[in-house]
């Protein structure tokens, strides 16, 4: 009786971390399931061609946030709204403010610029 109480004491304790937040998974998200695309808009801003640029999570059961991309100080023609891509440094951008990017919410914005960005993501926080 007492094995199957510290049983069942381990499952409802286990259950409870998890209702949390705070997850046993092993098989966690990470940085590789924060995808970025980017398409040409197709218009021409100063004489350098726009694009769209959408930051996606994924990870259906965490958020992710500090996201920080590869820019190299992010040169462009058209004003990028800092709350959404920040450059921290002389390489990587942050962004969404380091807030949450969920499932479902991606993070979208319009550059200008000759060439296209990378944009390729270095790290990120896990929240699950």
């Amino acid at each position: 009786m007492a094995t199957h109480l510290k049983l069942f004491s381990s499952f409802l304790l286990l259950l409870l971390l998890s209702q949390k937040g705070w997850s046993v998974r092993t098989d966690r998200c990470g940085p590789a399931d924060i995808v970025v695309k980017q398409t040409k808009t197709g218009k021409v801003v100063e004489g350098q061609a726009e694009y769209v640029v959408t930051v996606s999570n994924r990870c259906g059961w965490c958020v992710q946030s500090m996201v920080l991309v590869k820019c190299y100080g992010l040169n462009t023609v058209k004003a990028v709204d800092p709350r959404v891509l920040r450059p921290v440094d002389g390489v990587n951008c942050v962004v969404n403010d380091g807030r949450p990017i969920r499932k479902g919410s991606p993070v979208v914005f319009k550059y200008a610029w000759m060439t296209p960005s990378d944009f390729k993501v270095v790290k990120s926080m896990l929240r699950c």
